[in-house]
């Protein structure tokens, strides 16, 4: 058995999850970092539509979910390491004189919302890792 058959389509997603987030929150503290620069525009990073696409059963065969809100997990590793996110602009609704388009508050939010994702990535993925440890010890 090789060791990357040990790791699921799941730790994948999660770990590509974690990378995407990371980088997200990179430009979320760059937005609220020039919230007082002039003619600035802020961006996000777009990648969760991506994630669920390259996760896909491309052939159509595969049994669907049983929630809808859940992803089909039978994409390759293939697939996700081609998910790299989008960057898109997020102005404000109503930009500043000096045309910045920053609003602290929904950057702040955004932030939060970001944040809590990771988190959650990150528990889903060490509770991956002990059920792995839990296998190799043999449930001891």
């Amino acid at each position: 058995m090789s060791v990357n058959a040990l790791f699921s389509t799941t730790i994948d997603l999660l770990g590509k999850s974690l990378d995407l987030r990371a980088r997200n929150q990179n430009r979320i503290s760059a937005n609220i970092a020039n919230a007082e620069t002039p003619g600035y525009t802020p961006t996000a990073l777009s990648f969760e539509q991506e994630l669920k696409d390259a996760l896909r059963d491309r052939g159509g065969t595969a049994q669907s979910p049983v929630n809808p809100h859940h992803i089909p997990l039978k994409g390759t590793r293939g697939d996700l390491d081609r998910v790299e996110g989008t960057l898109v602009e997020t102005p404000a609704g109503s930009p500043g004189r000096d045309g910045n388009g920053v609003e602290l508050e929904n950057e702040m939010g955004r932030m939060v919302e970001n944040q809590i994702m990771f988190n959650a990535d990150v528990q889903l993925l060490t509770k991956k890792f002990q059920e792995l440890t839990l296998a190799i010890k043999g449930g001891n």
